[in-house]
């Protein structure tokens, strides 16, 4: 009978949810050889190619995507394993602040895991503007907070560059209304730089909806009443990115910034990393 060695079914999971064996290195705090090693005895251990290295960075092979999901299980089992029954010290609370509109769908995953390999420590998800997050983390009332920028401050990680995209209904015709009717947030940032956007086009807005609550403004611009803005891949379920040609302009890029404190004895690392690790595999 032969065993999988969960070492290095490590570096095969943060390889392929990292897209290189450079990026996965730096998550697993090893070197690229040693990652490079691993991944061969796991090849020669199953007689399979795992990874194609033929292009930029590596994909999986078909094999490769068959294997995956049961290596992360064994991955995180393992963890959840010694955590609970070796691991006394992990205990307490960490606060976490994410933007409303990049809760899905890496952070889901993230508690997920944060939940198996700590078990006993609390999480706090806050929800809300990336400007308040920001205000809430330099007064030490969050431990780790994400942000949607188009910069980045002292002290921050970008993690991701998204474009930002406008948003209506499914097969709606809002868009080609002119004056444009807008649906957002008031706190909501992505507004001035389409409002913006539209004057720099001379095309003629109007704010159709205002409202503090996000649920507010899915449900105006799903019934087609208005158009909004969000980052590409993030919009709500029922509506879709608008592909409106030059009719629309572009509203360029945006960052997803990770700003993490240094305090929480040591928890706040391993919550950093999995944040990491999920907008790279994205």
């Amino acid at each position: 009978m032969r065993n999988l060695d969960i070492t290095t079914l490590r570096s095969f999971v943060a390889v392929a949810q990292s897209g290189g064996v450079t990026r996965a290195a730096g998550f697993l705090n090893l070197t690229q050889s040693a990652v490079s090693m691993q991944l061969k005895r796991l090849e020669e251990l199953l007689e399979l190619q795992l990874l194609d290295r033929s292009g930029r960075g590596v994909s999986l092979t078909p094999a490769g995507a068959q294997l995956l999901t049961y290596a992360q299980k064994m991955v995180d089992l393992n963890d959840e394993i010694y955590s609970r029954l070796t691991d006394q010290s992990w205990e307490g609370e960490i606060a976490l602040g994410v933007p409303d509109d990049i809760v899905y769908p890496v952070i889901p995953e993230v508690l997920k895991r944060m939940g198996r390999s700590h078990p006993r420590v609390r999480v706090e998800l806050i929800s809300s503007s990336t400007k308040r997050l920001k205000s809430q983390f330099d007064k030490g009332e969050v431990d780790v907070i994400l942000t949607t920028e188009p910069g980045l401050d002292q002290g921050g990680e970008t993690l991701a560059k998204v474009p930002l995209r406008w948003v209506g209904a499914p097969e709606g015709h809002a868009w080609k209304q002119r004056p444009l009717r807008l649906a957002f947030c008031s706190y909501c940032a992505f507004s001035s730089k389409a409002i913006a956007a539209l004057d720099a086009s001379g095309i003629a807005w109007e704010m159709a909806v205002s409202s503090e609550n996000d649920r507010t403004i899915e449900a105006s611009v799903s019934a087609d009443l208005a158009v909004t803005a969000s980052l590409e891949g993030h919009a709500a379920s029922q509506l879709v990115h608008i592909d409106a040609g030059n009719q629309l302009p572009e509203l360029g890029m945006q960052n997803i910034n990770l700003y993490a404190g240094n305090g929480k004895g040591g928890l706040v690392q391993p919550m950093a990393d999995y944040l990491r690790q999920g907008f790279s595999a994205l």
